[in-house]
């Protein structure tokens, strides 16, 4: 029989080693300083919202069915319903309410403490034996409803872990001193020089004689064309140079030996290599809201005796202050532009009056094919180049436009043409003023085009050295053309803040004290606790970073390598990358390779070239998906071992995307009436056929089957695939009629399908000369 009452219930308290021991008046003493508004944080300002716990979401408590009900034993079984009401009664005081202030524990996260607490007590059948005396106690009228708080404290404690360590949390995303991050770049002399000026003014020529004069230099761009023409000039010019992108690796030995000089894209550079000379290109980028963090780190970072930054004047205040930071001395030279750049008085208005060397800049793809079609159909050739477009696609497009003896002379673009590419532009043609951009939330806005895009698009008319001595600049309509005046008229603002982002470090030390959020969870929590000097820094926008985290949330990945598949460069806006970006991840996770007979049935290889503009844009798609792999190859090399291979095809996909924007008029006329076949016809056996002939040629070094005269007919233009269809269709009746059917595996090489073997060639049929 079991005893009950006051006096027995203070008896088994005594007994119980439990938090029994925090009452009421110990709460006070024990109230946690986490809150923003106690004494250890007072005078600090938080970036982050006032609702920041917003981001915690509650870890579910599930009691284990194993568990012995002590309490029952020791006082009896509850009632649930006047339990309920007590629960009730202890949510809605003040005092309470208070107390949860006191600790950390604000009204966003009370709300939900409040609900879990009441359902665990309800649902739970054995509760803790502490909990279940002190209830029982309240319940008759032995004890104050107050007394659950201890125990509520408990339970919020471990449904809300980061409570235990906020300051902790804290201390990790405290992110006011950034130079203090590359103690080895502290620990040396540096001497900073700033070579300043206007597009086309000799700024980087002269970081550059100083680079290619040095024992050992890095040169540290914006884009893989501008670190690969450094590269190749830099080997013309008797200076050994290796290459380091994202998706590539070139040694000028042909041994692999490194060399003394690099030329790498921004986020590649090494802060762990000594150098003699660093120059950093396009300095201004520090503002840019998702890559500004790249040019803090490699200015802040670098160790090398010389650090020589290229950019816009606007940009030198700001560098000031970071010199101070890193108690280093700023050295500024100022240059002129070199060729003069002219505003017209009059718009163009209709694209009649389009000249040789004019550049009409579009700020959609729509755009570019709606005035590439118009120019055509006046019977002009165009040149075509947009951010999409493989870099070899870009450089062709290029070298047509440059070409003297070339017959194209007008380039339509976007602002892809801004850097990275030498054109020969006589004008400039603003066929737009307004241009989509993206702010510091990862929202995109339309808003007219900024005083430093215009300036750097504008810029690139007239360039030193090319055919061209003045550049000219207009718009298309003529209510453009005061807007772009006054904007050429304006010096860009200057620089206030440079961005930064969080390290794989830095997450790993939050998952290590929350362990149970997810990766996206992590970096919201981390961007909403940071402490940042807003007088010198900003936080970079983590939309991607979220985005491709939520993506693969469900794939069981370490922590590390999913933070380096989240930091994958790749457009969250293109459904099949991110549909093959998810696949990768997966087979990751499985520790199965990803080889290149799986991507090549994943992408349709071998591939056909683009009949209408959606097979264009799928191409540009699968592009990206190969340029991915490369990317995960240099981080997982065993897992993704096939970046030979895939380089060779994603070349050979080059060339026939540069094809189908040779004919891009034709493309957007076949849109109109046809049906995207972007999708291989054959069936798997030739595809595999296809993939062994490949694998051979490879692994024999052959050169494959380019250069037969149907190749050279597509490449041309001369020859599309309908046209190659129809013949093959009027082949195989001429075959049919003779007698000369059948087919099979030792057939050789079908005319129409490329020089490639395959079940469908017909005996008995010639080859084409």
């Amino acid at each position: 029989m079991l005893i009950n009452g006051p006096r027995w219930t203070r008896c088994c308290r005594a007994m119980l080693n439990s938090v029994q021991s925090v009452s009421r008046g110990t709460v006070g003493v024990r109230r946690t300083l986490l809150h923003p508004g106690s004494p250890a944080t007072a005078g600090t300002s938080y970036r982050g919202k006032k609702d920041d716990t917003r981001l915690f979401t509650p870890i579910p408590i599930r009691p284990s069915p194993d568990d012995i009900n002590v309490g029952a034993e020791l006082t009896g079984a509850l009632d649930k319903a006047e339990m309920l009401k007590v629960i009730l009664k202890f949510s809605n005081r003040k005092e309470i309410k208070f107390l949860c202030l006191e600790n950390g524990i604000d009204s966003n996260l009370q709300q939900q403490a409040f609900v879990s607490f009441r359902k665990y007590c309800l649902d739970t059948d054995a509760l803790p034996a502490d909990l279940h005396v002190v209830l029982s106690d309240i319940l008759q009228g032995a004890g104050h409803v107050d007394d659950i708080f201890p125990y509520f404290l408990r339970h919020v404690k471990q449904i809300f872990p980061h409570l235990e360590c906020m300051d902790d949390l804290k201390k990790i995303s405290d992110l006011r001193q950034p130079a203090n991050w590359y103690p080895s770049a502290r620990g040396m002399n540096r001497k900073v020089i700033f070579h300043s000026g206007p597009t086309n003014s000799g700024k980087t020529y002269h970081a550059m004689e100083r680079f290619l004069a040095a024992k050992s230099g890095v040169y540290c761009g914006p884009l893989k064309l501008l670190a690969s023409e450094v590269y190749n000039k830099s080997n013309q010019r008797g200076t050994a140079c290796d290459l380091v992108t994202g998706e590539e690796r070139k040694f000028a030995n042909p041994e692999g030996k490194p060399s003394a000089h690099v030329a790498c894209t921004v986020e590649m550079t090494s802060i762990n290599t000594p150098y003699e000379v660093a120059v950093i290109d396009e300095i201004q980028l520090l503002k840019d809201v998702g890559r500004g963090w790249a040019w803090t780190r490699a200015f802040l970072g670098l160790m090398a005796e010389e650090i020589h930054v290229c950019g816009e004047p606007g940009t030198a205040d700001l560098l000031q202050k970071l010199c101070e930071t890193t108690h280093e001395s700023l050295e500024v030279r100022n240059y002129k532009r070199l060729t003069p750049l002219h505003i017209e008085e009059q718009a163009l208005q209709t694209l009649d009056n389009v000249l040789p060397g004019d550049c009409i800049v579009c700020f959609s793809k729509n755009d570019i094919y709606a005035v590439s079609r118009e120019i055509e159909a006046r019977g002009k050739e165009v040149a075509v180049i947009y951010g999409g477009l493989p870099p070899g696609t870009k450089l062709a497009q290029a070298a047509k436009f440059n070409d003297p003896n070339n017959s194209c002379k007008v380039l339509v673009a976007t602002d892809a043409i801004g850097m990275g590419l030498n054109l020969s532009i006589r004008r400039v043609i603003f066929y737009s003023m307004i241009k989509p951009t993206m702010n510091q939330k990862g929202e995109k806005e339309m808003d007219t085009i900024s005083v430093s895009a215009a300036l750097q698009i504008a810029g690139r008319a007239g360039r030193y050295g090319m055919k061209w001595e003045e550049g000219y600049v207009t718009t298309f309509k003529a209510e453009d053309l005061p807007t772009l005046k006054g904007i050429l008229g304006q010096t860009p603002d200057p620089l206030t803040q440079a961005g930064l982002h969080p390290t794989a470090d830095m997450i790993e030390l939050y998952a290590y004290h929350l362990p149970n959020a997810t990766l996206s969870n992590l970096m919201e929590i981390f961007v909403s606790l940071s402490t940042v000097d807003d007088s010198l820094y900003f936080m970079c926008n983590t939309e991607d970073f979220k985005f491709l985290a939520e993506t693969i949330q469900h794939v069981p990945l370490p922590l590390r390598a999913r933070y380096i598949f989240c930091c994958a460069p790749i457009n969250r806006n293109m459904p099949f990358v991110c549909s093959m970006f998810l696949k990768y991840a997966r087979r990751y996770s499985r520790n199965e390779p990803v080889t290149f007979d799986w991507l090549c049935n994943q992408c349709g290889w071998p591939f056909q070239l683009p009949r209408t503009i959606i097979d264009l844009v799928h191409l540009e798609a699968v592009f990206d998906v190969l340029d991915l792999y490369l990317w995960l190859s240099y981080r997982f090399p065993d897992l993704f071992p096939d970046e030979k291979l895939v380089r060779d095809i994603q070349r050979e996909l080059d060339d026939i995307i540069q094809q189908g924007v040779f004919q891009i008029t034709k493309l957007l006329k076949n849109s109109e009436t046809a049906v995207s076949t972007n999708t291989p016809d054959e069936d798997s056996f030739v595809m595999r056929q296809k993939k062994s002939k490949y694998y051979r040629e490879a692994g024999a070094g052959a050169g494959g089957t380019r250069g037969r005269l149907t190749e050279r007919l597509l490449a041309q233009g001369l020859l599309t695939p309908a046209m190659l269809q129809e013949l093959k269709q009027e082949w195989d009746q001429q075959a049919k009629r003779t007698g000369k059917g059948g087919g099979g595996a030792d057939d050789e090489d079908d005319p129409f399908d490329g020089g490639k073997k395959g079940p469908g060639r017909r005996k008995g049929s010639r080859k084409m000369k």
